[in-house]
């Protein structure tokens, strides 16, 4: 990463070190194993975590993306037909690397914890329970929990020189942050313990247990009550005990894997108010947590190849043509009127249609001026929009002066396919600190 001194919105020199986001030193440091994309929605969070992906194998690394964004817009790009649990190797990458894609499948996830920890006979008690199905398809935080599990799984493997993570849209994509706490929690409370007291306790005083502390909870659970619902809970819990004392401790291990110095996490917005406001909050939350923060990319960022004409000076220019197009126009008609060339607008007409070749009453031909003043009315509506976006991201990096920024220009259409990652993968390349172009 590097620093310089950018020049303010006056043009005045400004001496503000702002630090630039180097993301090509990131893929490329042997030393990285892990990249965390995380932003709130509609950021190009995914397509960044693809780019980087295309341009870290290219570069010579054996890279896998993972992605739980529900929207499956990664294999898309990737030419991937469908993602799923196991990572998918991506055709078409040039150079030495590789490049292989996946897509989170939480109760896939859950049930290969269940096979791993399990002996045949219980895994498929385990798995074909009501209890169990119930719990590791809609469970709430089931899918961070999963999260956790599947990049601890891929990390221990070590066969990637990279994971890259596209995390979930909005604030819940650092809800996996908390999945070792929230999952401690939720095994160490009161309803978990009581589900599993009859398999500690065993036989008649177990079930007198559970059923004294099931009438404790609510109505609709009680209706729930009955022997099969009781035998489910049973076997469920029989296992539950040892599987998830071995889960909680790899989630703790991948936890501290996150703020170990071989991840970074890369925040992903776009220049407007309310995208850097959640970019703050996820750079705020990650300095809490300890996690190494690599910098900001900030996504669709708008510039113009006529910076030096502000908008100001185009709206004057355009307001000047437009008066002497007028003008001038005032002074053809004198003219033509004088000359008998035009007949005035209340002359009677002689009841003869006007030739085809004629030109529509009350119109005109578009002048080079009027076109001219269209195209300077257009700049500066663009260079409005560039002054917007300078001023935002200015209040972030004057609250946040130490984190890394690179700005990537925005594509004038959507990324469907390799060759747009790559446009992608080297606009993250080629960015620079924010300076009001692209």
């Amino acid at each position: 990463m590097t620093a310089r001194t950018k020049a303010g919105a006056d043009g005045g020199a400004r001496a503000e070190a702002v630090r630039v986001l180097d993301t090509d030193a990131l893929i490329d440091d042997p030393g990285i194993r892990i990249i965390v994309c995380c932003g709130s929605g509609g950021v190009g969070k995914t397509t960044t975590a693809a780019a980087l992906g295309v341009r870290a194998a290219e570069r010579g690394r054996k890279v896998v993306v993972l992605t739980i964004d529900p929207a499956r817009r990664l294999a898309q790009s990737m030419g991937i037909d469908s993602l799923d649990n196991v990572p998918r190797r991506v055709k078409g990458i040039d150079g030495s690397g590789e490049l292989h894609a996946m897509m989170l499948d939480m109760k896939r996830t859950f049930d290969e914890i269940v096979e791993a920890h399990a002996d045949g006979e219980r895994a498929r008690a385990i798995l074909e329970n009501p209890f169990y199905q119930s719990l590791s398809a809609g469970f709430a935080g089931t899918q961070e929990y999963m999260a956790m599990e599947k990049l601890g799984q891929l990390r221990a493997r070590d066969e990637w020189d990279l994971i890259v993570v596209d995390t979930p849209p909005s604030r819940s994509a650092l809800d996996f942050l908390d999945a070792p706490k929230r999952l401690g929690s939720f095994l160490d409370g009161k309803f978990i313990k009581l589900l599993m007291a009859p398999a500690k306790m065993g036989g008649r005083a177990g079930m007198k247990f559970l059923n004294v502390g099931m009438s404790m909870m609510t109505g609709t659970l009680g209706k729930l009550l009955g022997g099969q619902f009781l035998r489910d809970v049973q076997t469920f819990v029989a296992a539950m005990d040892t599987m998830f004392g071995g889960f909680r401790t790899r989630a703790d291990a991948t936890y501290k894997l996150l703020q170990a110095p071989g991840t970074a996490f890369l925040v992903v917005a776009t220049p407007e108010r309310d995208a850097l406001r959640e970019a703050a909050y996820f750079v705020e939350r990650l300095a809490a947590e300890d996690m190494p923060l690599a910098g900001l990319v900030l996504n669709r960022v708008h510039g113009s190849g006529a910076a030096r004409l502000s908008a100001e000076q185009a709206l004057a220019g355009a307001e000047k043509l437009e008066a002497e197009n007028l003008e001038t126009d005032g002074i053809v008609d004198q003219a033509a009127g004088k000359a008998g060339l035009r007949e005035p607008a209340d002359s009677p007409t002689d009841g003869h249609a006007l030739p085809e070749s004629d030109p529509s009453p009350g119109t005109a031909a578009v002048t080079t001026e009027e076109l001219t003043a269209g195209l300077l009315r257009l700049h500066a509506e663009r260079m409005q929009v560039v002054a917007r976006e300078q001023d935002t991201r200015d209040r972030f990096t004057a609250l946040h002066p130490e984190v890394a920024v690179t700005a990537v220009a925005a594509l004038p259409g959507d990324v469907h396919d390799l060759s747009g990652l790559r446009a992608i993968g080297d606009r993250l390349a080629t960015g620079s600190a924010p300076d009001g172009g692209a």
